[in-house]
């Protein structure tokens, strides 16, 4: 809030928090999900270099991917931290868990026999 700034190795640098308010922090944070996340794109999982592992919500555009690092939404939407930056250099490995809300494929019902009795149909 002061104004001052440092200068990190952009080796040392494990993650970049982007947050709502700097002093509620970011360490009681949620770092995976609870449940299959509800927002669309790419549920991935990162195991960083000293072996903690995070999850996050990456844009389904790879239009937009960083070749720098990863820009992530984390686990828990209403938390401090909105977005969650990872440099490459920062990873041992990226797993992609899950396509959420994918529209590659559109649901199809399946076709009703014909010869089907209609139970709840009304006839008018």
């Amino acid at each position: 809030m002061d104004g001052q700034t440092s200068t990190l190795p952009y080796a040392e640098i494990k993650t970049i928090s982007f947050v709502r308010d700097l002093t509620l922090g970011v360490e009681q944070e949620r770092r995976v999900f609870q449940t299959r996340p509800k927002m669309a794109g790419l549920w991935v999982s990162f195991e960083l270099r000293d072996g903690e592992r995070m999850e996050g919500i990456l844009p389904n555009n790879l239009l937009i991917a960083e070749p720098q690092g990863f820009t992530v939404v984390p686990p828990d939407p209403f938390g401090n931290t909105q977005k969650v930056w990872v440099p490459r250099q920062a990873l041992k490995s990226v797993e992609v868990l899950g396509v959420v809300g994918s529209p590659i494929r559109a649901r199809r019902q399946k076709p009703v026999p014909k010869d089907q009795i209609g139970l709840f149909e009304q006839e008018g």
